[in-house]
């Protein structure tokens, strides 16, 4: 078996059993696009082999979405087809795991009308706000991976030989997700616990706030009473442990919604609504977004921010060190699932329920009533950087370090 077709194996036995922890007898569902079809193809066996009844793949093509985006007539973008969501949320009800395999261009709609694709991602928000729900209470088990495309290899690395693009991406695929190891999944175990000391620590502490301070960024986040921090492995309603994103270094909570103040800069492009947006700049208020500047791609942003109420307010706060695998390895992938891993950043929208004591079984109007965004949307930006200070404000007032020039400080 040659270099490649061993990582690929091993990156497929890691996505089934430490990506969803596939069950005998549960239904696995893949969204993928054709890019990822020598992936998927392997997964498939893998999923089967592992017990599960039944894998659905729906297949999407980055030519067709943009044919759709270029062509097709503005009305048929604020509509979402309602079979589609009935479908997710009754095999969620059933039990079935999610994964999704990341690999369209992160500029595949670049130059098309910007209300298009707020239309569309408010429509697929609203009609999908249900399954949403399963998602972000853990409700069930779901995972986020990558495989490349020519159109995103492109763009990570530009200065290369075209017909080895693809390949390094891969690499870089295989290298971030641990892949490329002898014992994958027992490196993913390892991982795991590291990520939890980190988590024990925090929520040890119970910091009234969090003071970030960085060149263009003096950010106060108050967190709200009962907020948990979380990193890594999470457990589903069964008691089924799984990975949500692969790859992840981040620990993360939610912050207290009217509690953000100050402004924070971003430090890597964000790939949003197939756009770049870059060198961008937010200002909170009572934790709403009052100005919104970037250099590249506002107008985007701005529809982003405009998406709902909640659009205008944060749901997460993640931390990053800088010495992070896919920080160091000083590749910009231009994809969130692996740039967040490589910095600290934030979430405009919806907060996770899991993110507070009880969260996972209460009602929207409870979990609002502690402080925790609710949104159609949730999307990541990074603002980490080797020159990033952090202090958690204690309740009695005191700033102790949790950060200092990027890394963890304690």
């Amino acid at each position: 078996m040659s270099h490649f077709q061993t990582n690929l194996e091993k990156y497929a036995e890691l996505a089934v059993r430490v990506g969803v922890n596939v069950q005998k007898g549960q239904t696995l569902v893949i969204n993928t696009t054709l890019d990822a079809a020598e992936l998927v193809r392997t997964i498939v066996k893998k999923a089967y082999e592992a017990g599960a009844h039944n894998v659905v793949v729906n297949w999407s093509d980055d030519a067709v979405t943009r044919t759709k985006y270029d062509l097709a007539p503005d009305e048929s973008f604020s509509e979402y087809p309602e079979w589609r969501a009935k479908e997710v949320e009754d095999l969620a009800e059933k039990g079935a795991a999610f994964m999704s395999i990341v690999s369209a261009s992160p500029d595949l709609l670049k130059g098309v009308k910007s209300e298009r694709i707020s239309s569309f991602q408010k429509a697929a928000g609203q009609a999908l706000a249900k399954y949403r729900k399963f998602i972000q209470s853990d409700k069930v088990s779901w995972t986020v991976i990558a495989a490349p495309s020519k159109a995103w290899a492109n763009m990570v690395f530009p200065d290369a030989p075209e017909e080895s693009r693809v390949d390094m991406l891969w690499e870089a695929i295989f290298k971030a997700t641990r892949a490329d190891l002898d014992n994958p999944v027992e490196a993913w175990k390892k991982h795991d616990e590291t990520l939890h000391e980190k988590v024990d620590y925090l929520n040890s502490k119970r910091y009234q706030k969090l003071h970030y301070k960085a060149p263009g960024t003096d950010l106060t986040i108050e967190l709200p009473k009962g907020h948990l921090w979380v990193g890594a492995g999470s457990i589903n309603e069964q008691g089924h442990e799984f990975m949500a994103n692969m790859p992840t270094e981040e620990v993360f909570t939610v912050p207290y919604k009217t509690g953000v103040n100050g402004t924070v800069s971003s430090t890597k492009p964000l790939s949003y609504g197939g756009n770049i947006i870059d060198k961008f700049s937010l200002t909170f208020e009572n934790g709403r977004i009052i100005d919104v500047k970037a250099e590249e791609g506002e107008e985007i942003l701005k529809q982003l921010v405009e998406t709902d109420e909640g659009s205008h307010y944060l749901g997460e706060v993640a931390l990053v060190p800088f010495n992070s695998p896919i920080s160091q390895s000083n590749l910009l992938f231009y994809n969130t699932l692996f740039d967040e891993n490589a910095s600290n950043h934030l979430a405009i929208g919806s907060a996770y329920a899991f993110c507070i004591e009880g969260g996972k079984k209460m009602s929207s109007e409870e979990l609002a009533e502690n402080g925790l965004n609710e949104s159609l949307t949730h999307v990541d930006f990074m603002i980490g950087s080797a020159e990033m200070d952090i202090d958690g404000i204690t309740e009695d007032g005191n700033a102790e370090p949790v950060f200092r020039k990027g890394d963890w400080a304690f």
